[in-house]
């Protein structure tokens, strides 16, 4: 098992890797060329800029019973498609029965966004308690990922 980390501006990329450290899994944080990464852990990949450079290097490099942690819904269907397990940032697992509406959402957002008749928020300021629910969502994850 490994961890790969969509981590262009990712917040819970430390959480994450503290984390993946106790359970000894390796973490790859992979990222464009407009971030730079720094870590005493993980292997970090700077993938050359393009629009999904970073989303379809993580996908290749993915495989059966890996992790990954992204807040991309295409990114974790394609993630669940290789048998990989996928996690969002605000510790929302995304799973078989759920990644098709959540694309739909996404879809139909996206639709409302170009229409220019619905302005819609963006995330809300991310919490201490974001962070709590990640946390334990992905120890759950790795937790049920050893025992599979």
């Amino acid at each position: 098992m490994r961890i790969y980390i969509d981590a262009d501006a990712c917040p819970v990329t430390r959480i994450a890797e503290n984390i993946a450290r106790a359970h000894g899994i390796p973490v790859t944080l992979l990222c464009d060329t407009n971030h730079v990464l720094t870590s005493d852990y993980s292997e970090v990949r700077v993938i050359g800029a393009g629009a999904d450079a970073v989303d379809i290097a993580l996908i290749n490099l993915c495989r059966r019973g890996d992790i990954v942690i992204t807040q991309d819904y295409g990114v974790a269907a394609l993630a669940l498609g290789k048998g990989a397990r996928a996690i969002h940032q605000s510790g929302k697992v995304f799973t078989n029965e759920n990644i098709d509406g959540l694309l739909m959402d996404r879809h139909l957002a996206k639709k409302a966004r170009r229409s220019g008749k619905h302005h819609l928020k963006g995330p809300a300021k991310r919490t201490e308690e974001d962070d709590k629910r990640f946390a334990e969502s992905f120890e759950q994850m790795i937790r049920e990922a050893q025992h599979d």
